[in-house]
């Protein structure tokens, strides 16, 4: 990718990059109102060519993921900036834009929020993901801008708290530069990827993001089963009625949290949940002193953190959450050298030859194929070994057209060579 950025962009190193400080017409006022909506609509209808959307949310600082602001900007148009609190309901917008292609960076994390208020794109265009596809280091979009366009974006209210009404100025700025040059970001990512032969490719995956993104239309937001086993440093709770507490505070925190409209780990962190399930405390006064209940936070809802220790502690032991979850799919990589040795030589192989063909072509080996799905392949790998069939076998489990031209031939060689040594494999795996 080095010599695509050269080619296709200035150098920019962070003292070469121009700074990007002030929108080139000005920061918009907020549409906040219907008739400013219907203005702005009739605006990006009448704009040309492809429109730069982005969302800011306020995690950290409110229960969710909904969008605080909604950024556009279309050649013709200007920018606009939304408040969707204001007027939840955007699909104004949406109709105003049918049939053009809309330029999101990292656009699983924005489809979901935008779709609440009705915005829907027809056409996806991904600059992290096309950058990703063009093997580039780091596709974070100020990386992006400073490598192929020369310029530098100010990223210092990227964390702030999007829900503060009135917004400041100095974000309503920010927020507007973030879609300012995303079209020419993507006029130049997208002659790179002509350039390289990976337009399809990428076209592919934009298609697999709109259709596949988690609260689109038509796809449902799959709940991870037992979400509070997520919870930072649970490796240290080892013992069934700790897990417990666990899990009962994971979800008085949540619904407290729900209620307030406020992050969770603002009400409680990982680490006082962890720490109060090691210590067990017996009194609201004891949990008061272990060191991550002493923040004024944690002390004024005590009793409320306390009382969901207590219902964990009276817990019948049949009750109690497993040390693990039974498993929906291939156990954990590092028990399979043990549990299926052959299974362990497959993966290693074909985990090979992708990180092999990623280097080929320039991508990175878990955009070549996702992680998941070698290890599903490996795990349960067709019995016939062929091309065609490990072809159909990597379509079903979800890979486009181009991932399974790139890798079915070389997948089936390697699961065939792994096949005819799994007796050797076997032996060597007994004591």
């Amino acid at each position: 990718m080095d010599e695509v950025a050269t080619r296709l962009g200035p150098p920019a190193s962070a003292t070469e990059a121009l700074a990007l400080t002030e929108p080139c017409d000005g920061v918009p006022e907020v549409v906040a109102d219907p008739a400013a909506l219907g203005e702005a609509a009739r605006r990006l209808a009448a704009g040309s060519g492809p429109v730069a959307v982005d969302a800011e949310r306020a995690s950290g600082h409110r229960y969710g993921q909904r969008a605080y602001l909604v950024q556009l900007r279309r050649a013709g148009a200007g920018t606009v900036l939304v408040d969707p609190v204001a007027l939840p309901d955007l699909t104004a917008l949406r109709d105003a834009l049918r049939g053009i292609t809309w330029v999101v960076h990292a656009a699983n994390q924005d489809l979901a929020c935008l779709a609440e208020v009705g915005l829907v794109p027809d056409r996806l265009f991904d600059t992290e993901l096309a950058g990703r596809l063009l093997g580039l280091p780091r596709v974070g979009l100020a990386t992006m801008v400073g490598t192929l366009l020369g310029r530098s974006l100010a990223k210092e209210h990227s964390a702030v708290d999007w829900s503060v009404r009135p917004l400041p100025e100095p974000w309503l700025r920010y927020a507007a530069l973030d879609v300012e040059l995303l079209v020419e970001l993507r006029d130049v990512v997208d002659l790179a990827l002509a350039r390289t032969g990976k337009q399809v490719w990428a076209q592919e995956e934009f298609a697999w993001v709109l259709a596949s993104t988690p609260g689109m239309p038509g796809v449902p937001r799959t709940l991870r089963p037992d979400p509070w086993r997520r919870t930072g440093g649970l490796h240290r709770v080892r013992d069934r009625r700790g897990l417990a507490v666990v899990r009962e505070l994971w979800t008085t925190r949540d619904r407290t949290a729900a209620a307030l409209d406020v992050a969770p780990g603002r009400l409680l962190p990982d680490a006082a949940i962890v720490e109060a399930a090691l210590a067990r405390p017996s009194s609201v006064a004891e949990l008061g002193l272990l060191a991550k209940f002493r923040g004024p936070g944690q002390r004024r809802r005590g009793a409320t953190w306390f009382a969901a220790i207590e219902r964990a502690t009276a817990l019948d032991p049949a009750d109690l959450p497993g040390l693990s979850l039974p498993l929906s799919g291939p156990p954990p990589v590092r028990s399979w050298p043990e549990r299926d040795p052959v299974a362990a030589a497959r993966l290693a192989a074909i985990r090979a030859a992708v990180r092999v063909l990623g280097v080929q072509v320039g991508v990175p080996a878990e955009n070549v194929l996702a992680p998941e799905l070698l290890r599903r392949l490996a795990w349960e790998p067709p019995t016939d070994t062929s091309e065609r069939t490990v072809a159909a076998a990597l379509r079903a489990l979800g890979a486009r057209p181009w991932q399974v031209g790139l890798t079915a031939a070389r997948l089936a060689e390697q699961l065939t060579a792994t096949a005819a040594d799994a007796p050797a494999a076997t032996n060597v795996s007994q004591p």
